[in-house]
């Protein structure tokens, strides 16, 4: 069978900018930076405090069948970003008596995630030094395939549901698995995205790395001190493209293609030389039919530390060449902090808005150029510029490396 063309059709966005697709995007374009003192927990104890929270969020407000108080706070995200998402794409309130509507069991989730639960785990552990049992519902909170569990109860879907847990480079993963089921005929939509939340256990295990920038994430910026931990969900409505374009729908970009690759180095550093991630952007472009010379944008993973930005740089440097230096590359946890496994989700997200839109959001806190990172980082203002093909890198610990392309599609 000839592998089916794989779009993005509807967009659903739950960041410290705010709840909801337009609030991201208006805030990302706008520099609108979202990290601050940490507000959830007393950070006296860390040398640092700073996160990216946050505010406002009432899912009760958006979920129809999840009840928040069965579901800890990262399946909550996930499930608004998909009722968002499928809002977005003119799919809530679709009728199971159209032809043209997918069963339930052709509709799928994957899901990425860093931490899956880890404020279930805080609960539990508070109540146990207390002295009291623990909740056990925990069970059934806590582990991280509740996610896209959570989701697919939500929405109703019945098909394929998958849990990657990828740390940062889990939401590209889920975007790579599931559009893999859609080319190959095995689901007609999919659900795709990732979601983490800010806790105590993520933060500390950051700050005693010293790896928490003191102020602000500053990506690539000579000045640059660490990455700033955040929390998020995002997720993608995915459709094969003769099926979207025959209920009309909008169509943000065309999954191109993807590229997957492990460093097999160390467990926390990236190799020095870039050669996992170089490898991960030339499997992408392989699998799109496309060269570097056709990308418009990169989304860097761009956390803001010293070393990662560095060999990610290097890694661009070596795939662009002399195109590098041309090439626009914005790393927007400048604005919204790192969301872990919601990250390149959210990223994602962006490079399709990016593609529909024709603008690129800026690397904010941007103020002295590093020699070591010498490309364009489109510096703290927004950029109108056409996107027909925009790369969404992601690197995680353990040196797992994962690469999406978005192709803009005529109408």
């Amino acid at each position: 069978m000839t592998p089916r063309r794989v779009v993005v059709t509807g967009l659903g966005l739950v960041t410290p900018l705010g709840v909801g697709t337009v609030a991201t995007w208006t805030g990302l374009l706008e520099g609108r930076v979202a990290t601050g003192p940490v507000r959830s927990f007393d950070a006296a104890r860390y040398r640092v405090d700073r996160g990216a929270e946050i505010e406002d969020f009432r899912p009760g407000e958006h979920l129809r069948r999840l009840r928040p108080a069965a579901a800890g706070r990262a399946s909550q995200l996930a499930a608004v970003a998909a009722r968002l998402a499928l809002a977005d794409a003119g799919l809530e309130d679709e009728s199971a008596a159209d032809a043209r509507v997918p069963r339930p069991e052709r509709c799928g989730v994957a899901m990425g995630t860093t931490s899956g639960e880890p404020a279930e785990i805080e609960r539990f552990d508070d109540a146990w030094v207390a002295g009291a049992p623990g909740d056990a519902e925990f069970v059934l909170r806590y582990p991280c395939h509740v996610i896209a569990q959570n989701v697919a109860r939500e929405v109703g879907y019945r098909g394929p549901v998958a849990m990657l847990p990828n740390a940062c480079a889990a939401g590209n993963y889920a975007v790579a698995c599931a559009s893999e089921l859609l080319r190959s005929g095995r689901a007609d939509r999919m659900l795709a995205g990732g979601a983490d939340i800010f806790s105590r256990i993520t933060y500390s295990g950051f700050a005693r790395l010293g790896a928490v920038a003191p102020d602000l994430c500053r990506p690539f910026d000579r000045e640059r001190k660490g990455m700033i931990p955040g929390e998020g969900a995002a997720v993608l409505v995915l459709e094969p493209l003769e099926l979207a374009r025959a209920r009309g729908a909008k169509i943000y970009a065309e999954v191109a293609g993807y590229g997957l690759s492990c460093d097999a180095h160390h467990m926390t550093g990236a190799h020095p030389s870039g050669d996992g991630a170089l490898r991960a952007m030339a499997l992408a472009l392989a699998g799109a039919g496309a060269s570097a010379a056709d990308v418009s944008y990169v989304s860097a993973h761009g956390t803001g530390t010293p070393a990662n930005d560095r060999v990610e740089a290097i890694a661009i440097q070596r795939l662009f060449g002399e195109n590098a230096a041309a090439t626009p590359v914005s790393s927007i946890k400048s604005m919204i902090g790192h969301t872990m496994g919601a990250a390149s989700a959210i990223e994602a997200a962006v490079c399709a808005l990016a593609v529909h839109h024709g603008w690129i959001p800026p690397t904010a806190n941007f103020a002295a150029a590093d020699e070591d990172c010498a490309l364009d980082f489109v510096p703290n203002v927004a950029r109108r510029h056409p996107v027909s093909l925009a790369m969404n890198n992601a690197y995680a610990f353990g040196g797992s490396n994962a690469s999406v392309l978005f192709r803009a599609v005529p109408a």
